[in-house]
């Protein structure tokens, strides 16, 4: 007998996540990156001027 794969009820959140935290800490994450990419052009620029 084929299970119905389409029922919700029969997938479990195997892996409960925060997705408050996932999205502080991408932001934080992407915000950390932007910002070190920024400081290095900053840099880079008055090494060539």
């Amino acid at each position: 007998m084929m299970e119905n794969v389409k029922d919700p009820r029969e997938h479990y959140n195997q892996e409960p996540r925060h997705d408050f935290w996932d999205v502080v800490f991408g932001f934080g994450g992407m915000f950390a990156f932007m910002t070190i990419v920024f400081v290095a052009a900053v840099v880079v620029k008055f090494i060539i001027s």
